[in-house]
């Protein structure tokens, strides 16, 4: 199995922002009257920004219009920008900055697939933005996962099939997004929660590219 692309989600797979993203949609869930707390951002790993906000309104028995979501959205964004502002290269999860150059090495090319609408931002806080051959991100997206619309637009950014790439990711609405497009997924965390994932792995520290597609291989 020779892989041409690879297809990364950014939170939880190439920096961990969950925390920012924690509080700053708990900030907003509280100033909306309605509890949140860490199972709930557990559900909304890989959730639009839209669909995020829904599922806290939904939770609050809470109905807005349109002007108004759009407002909460802005807010709750520029707080987490506010947090994230602090990111530097030294956050990049452990192992995804020497896996990114053994791909580079390889041939591979390289797509960022997030429904993040800040992923350019934060790759170039990371120093990772001109690594990356295609990006698409929530800024060019319609569906969120676990629909695959954002894997199938960045294997056609990337010139490729999607048999042709693997994507990398961290949350079961992506690991299951990867699978709807007809990808290799390989998970990254915990076995028994992305268990659809083709292979899972913990992190990245100590593995190499060859070992990776040694492991899809084998399964």
């Amino acid at each position: 199995m020779t892989f041409k692309g690879c297809l990364f989600d950014l939170d939880g797979v190439i920096v961990d922002t969950a925390s920012h993203h924690f509080v700053a949609w708990k900030t907003l869930a509280e100033e909306l009257g309605v509890a949140f707390d860490e199972e709930d951002n557990e559900q909304l790993k890989g959730v639009s920004r839209v669909d995020s906000l829904e599922f806290i309104l939904q939770k609050g028995n809470l109905v807005l219009d349109s002007n108004t979501k759009l407002r909460l959205m802005d807010k709750k964004n520029l707080h987490y920008l506010g947090l994230a502002d602090q990111i530097q290269p030294a956050d990049a999860l452990p192992g995804i900055v020497d896996l990114i150059a053994d791909l580079k090495a390889a041939g591979v090319r390289i797509g960022l697939g997030s429904s993040s609408k800040n992923a350019e931002q934060i790759l170039s806080k990371l120093n990772l933005l001109a690594v990356f051959d295609a990006i698409v991100d929530g800024n060019h997206l319609t569906l969120s996962k676990p629909d695959p619309e954002v894997f199938l637009k960045g294997a056609h950014a990337l010139g490729l099939a999607p048999e042709d790439c693997l994507v990398i990711e961290d949350a079961i609405a992506g690991v299951d997004a990867g699978i709807a497009g007809g990808f290799q997924v390989l998970g990254v965390g915990d076995a028994n929660e992305l268990k659809r994932a083709h292979a899972v792995v913990p992190g990245f520290g100590g593995l190499n590219w060859d070992e990776i597609q040694n492991l899809l291989l084998h399964k």
